[in-house]
């Protein structure tokens, strides 16, 4: 095979590979910041559904972080699946607070280790949110990751998604969390993420 053959070859193969992966930046949040000097540890069991005849995939999300301000918080992010691992890290910014509905920005980036090949993200939410009870609150956010891969030329996608959810205090230190993701394109299949979010206060 001609050697100016070979290279494109591989960067399609491995480009096709990384995408069957199809690790996600899940949120798993609803727009209020970690309250300012708390901790928040959390772990959310997450299901991707396979698309065109692909199996599903189970992993595991998680995400730690620290209230800097009333307003301010980062929280670093990790997830484990298959044959690979996502870890990185967001800041969020209460931008509208207790005026019935909330809404948040958040901007951060993750890597994704991968077996022949990593990726690189910048991450991006829009989060709106409003209490239904004391206990329970209801969200919604879009959810954008524009991602590529590491040293693999013209290899840029986009994950985008609609994504519904809640969260459920179950004591003052303990919440239930669940969302669904609604993949907007080809590159972003459908997922459901349900776990705890632990503060320390």
């Amino acid at each position: 095979m001609p050697r100016r053959l070979l290279l494109p070859l591989v960067a399609s193969s491995v480009f096709l590979a990384a995408g069957s992966a199809q690790a996600q930046n899940v949120l798993m949040n609803s727009a209020e910041t970690i309250n300012k000097g708390n901790f928040k540890i959390a772990a959310f069991p997450t299901l991707l559904f396979g698309e065109d005849g692909a199996d599903d995939e189970f992993g595991v999300a998680g995400r730690f972080g620290y209230g800097f301000t009333d307003r301010f918080d980062i929280e670093g992010k990790v997830a484990f699946f298959d044959n690979l691992q996502l870890y990185g890290l967001d800041a969020e910014y209460w931008l509208l607070k207790n005026r019935g509905l909330d809404m948040s920005i958040s901007l951060g980036a993750h890597i994704t280790d991968l077996p022949d090949v990593n990726s690189s993200a910048i991450d991006t939410a829009l989060l709106a949110s409003g209490h239904v009870t004391d206990n329970l609150e209801l969200y919604g956010g879009l959810n954008l990751s524009f991602e590529s891969l590491d040293d693999v030329p013209d290899s840029d996608f986009t994950r985008a998604y609609v994504v519904p959810g809640l969260e459920y205090k179950l004591n003052d230190d303990l919440d239930l969390v669940a969302e669904f993701g609604i993949g907007l394109n080809d590159d972003s299949p459908n997922y459901l993420s349900a776990g705890l979010a632990f503060y320390i206060r």
